[in-house]
């Protein structure tokens, strides 16, 4: 099997909706909530907003779930979520972002696919 060690380098560059930082610099996302069962086929990744009532958080969580889906091979499962207990409405972006149509449904938006696609373009060195 490949070597996925990139995975958690590669979410953490991502920039963050809000701030001119990565969500990596912001602690949004750590390697330690970042877990890969290559034998499972699955990779999950906690991460945590920077505030508790974040309105960036379903954002943040589908970057990070199209990074995935767009560098890993499609036999692994994706599951991204919310750090337990570090955001206001944690079930309702967790519910969105388990679901295959809805989060399908906002890639179709081209607004939103573009600001996805921003959060995920390199930085300007």
């Amino acid at each position: 099997m490949g070597n996925l060690e990139p995975i958690p380098g590669s979410i953490g560059s991502i920039n963050d909706p809000e701030h001119p930082l990565s969500l990596e610099e912001l602690n949004v996302v750590e390697q330690v909530r970042v877990k890969v069962n290559d034998p499972e086929n699955r990779v999950s990744v906690e991460f945590t907003p920077t505030i508790p009532h974040c309105s960036m958080a379903t954002l943040i969580g589908l970057s990070i779930k199209v990074k995935l889906l767009r560098s890993l091979p499609d036999r692994f499962k994706i599951d991204v979520h919310i750090t337990p207990g570090t955001h206001a409405s944690e079930d309702a972006v967790n519910k969105q972002l388990a679901d295959k149509e809805r989060v399908a449904a906002a890639l179709e938006n081209a607004h939103l696919l573009e600001v996805v696609n921003q959060c995920l373009s390199a930085r300007p060195a």
